[in-house]
């Protein structure tokens, strides 16, 4: 048996025609593979995030430098970033339990040899392979939605999704940074590394392939709900590939995939260097600051939830009024953790909060859900990874620029390091400026059926 072969969809069944029969099918395998993309994909998300626990002790132990640091995290990018890309175009044709839950397994085999790693060359590609199939995860989960979800309630289902990755978050700034307290830097990577084999195992008992695997009907026909009465000519008729084509000529997507990229630059700048910024710009503890960061996932939790109903229920489904709404949130919490008052600490995590409700609630949008709505249904894979690439390479130059910056600013005084964030800070405000403007250039484009 093929490479392909293993993960190909499986072919079509004859159509159920029993309706409360479909009913019970759909109801039943919806919420399973919500609990899967969603539950699933945010504890797998640890396997991800690992590196961000220990970059204090891994420089406190003459391991590995900043800069070094930047360059192992920028790998994952890049990699997730071309992973994200021709995963996503994949997707569309795999069977998504299969995929996804290989995708988590291999990821927490890499997380285990992490652990055993200190040479520079060997954590570069360990961690780098780790990007790639980390990249397995958020196409599955987009294409598993775009089959199993109508368009009217995919906004909704899209910021619960987007819970996840508060979810992922919070258990790494929480529960890695106390492994990490209590057993030191290698059980932070460990720790997430045995919780992904039970999340990988859990994928695919939960996960199902597409509908028609099954011999029910497309979810739009089952949901009677076309955006025009009757589905496209794309979707009925149009092959997949003929679909994934459709994506690379939109030029609303293209636009969208740059804003996406910048604001990737200031959400994976706080994930990777937030921590570090409250231990040695702050003075917090490695558990004061993972605390802090577990607060604004809370937040960012509640605004993925927020974004969609918002979108959907006020705005009919139209995406761009609530990306500003939202981007002048993120903004105004970042301007209280740069630019607010000193020894504050209170103002500081308020700040944290405000900046979490933005941001996840335009990860949701910029980072997936809009796309989807205006590329063909049958290419909300593609559509996704033609995105997520510029994300992920966005997030890979602001890891390796964002260590050279945090570097270049340290001096040591007494034998004491001591560091100048502004210049990187600058950076992570400015890009979520620049993606706020690209973002609102989108105003009038509408779904797609």
């Amino acid at each position: 048996m093929s490479l392909l072969s293993f993960f190909a969809t499986g072919p079509d069944r004859p159509l159920l025609t029993n309706a409360a029969e479909v009913d019970r099918l759909y109801k039943r395998h919806r919420l399973r593979i919500m609990l899967a993309i969603t539950v699933g994909y945010g504890l797998a998300y640890t396997c991800r995030l690992a590196l961000s626990m220990v970059k204090k002790p891994l420089i406190d132990e003459g391991i590995f430098s900043a800069e070094q640091l930047g360059i192992i995290g920028a790998a994952l990018f890049y990699t997730y970033a071309v992973g994200k890309l021709t995963n996503g175009f994949l997707a569309d044709h795999a069977n998504l339990r299969v995929f996804f839950a290989t995708g988590v397994l291999v990821s927490a085999a890499l997380n285990l040899g992490m652990g055993f790693s200190t040479a520079l060359w060997l954590s570069v590609v360990l961690w780098a392979l780790n990007g790639w199939f980390q990249a397995f995860g958020a196409p599955a989960g987009a294409v598993a939605m775009a089959q199993w979800f109508s368009n009217r309630e995919r906004g909704r289902i899209y910021g619960i999704w987007s819970t996840a990755h508060g979810l992922g978050e919070g258990l790494t700034f929480i529960g890695v940074a106390a492994v990490v307290t209590a057993w030191g830097w290698r059980a932070g990577y460990w720790g997430p590394g045995l919780l992904g084999v039970l999340v990988a195992i859990a994928i695919y008992l939960l996960m199902q392939d597409r509908p028609q695997t099954l011999g029910l009907p497309p979810v739009a026909d089952w949901k009677n709900d076309h955006l025009t009465g009757k589905a496209s000519s794309e979707d009925q008729k149009g092959s997949i590939w003929a679909s994934q084509r459709v994506v690379l000529k939109h030029p609303a997507i293209w636009v969208l995939a740059l804003a996406s990229a910048l604001m990737y630059v200031t959400r994976y700048a706080i994930d990777s260097w937030g921590i570090l910024y409250l231990q040695e710009g702050k003075g917090y503890s490695l558990m004061l600051a993972g605390s802090v960061q577990m607060a604004r996932t809370l937040t960012g939790m509640a605004g993925a939830v927020a974004f969609g109903f918002a979108s959907d229920k006020l705005f009919k489904a139209r995406r761009p009024p609530v990306n500003l709404i939202f981007g002048i949130l993120e903004l105004a919490g970042l301007f209280m953790i740069f630019f607010g008052p000193p020894g504050k600490p209170v103002f500081m995590t308020a700040g944290f909060l405000l900046y979490g409700f933005g941001v996840t609630g335009l990860v949701t949008s910029l980072g997936g859900l809009f796309a989807i709505d205006i590329a063909p249904k049958k290419a909300a894979g593609a559509a996704m990874g033609f995105v997520g690439v510029f994300s992920y390479v966005g997030a890979a130059l602001q890891e390796w620029l964002s260590g050279h910056l945090i570097q270049r600013g340290m001096v040591m005084v007494d034998g004491v390091r001591h560091y100048d964030f502004s210049t990187a800070i600058w950076f992570w405000v400015g890009s979520s400026v620049l993606s706020l403007v690209l973002a609102t250039t989108l105003w009038r484009v509408r779904l797609r059926d």
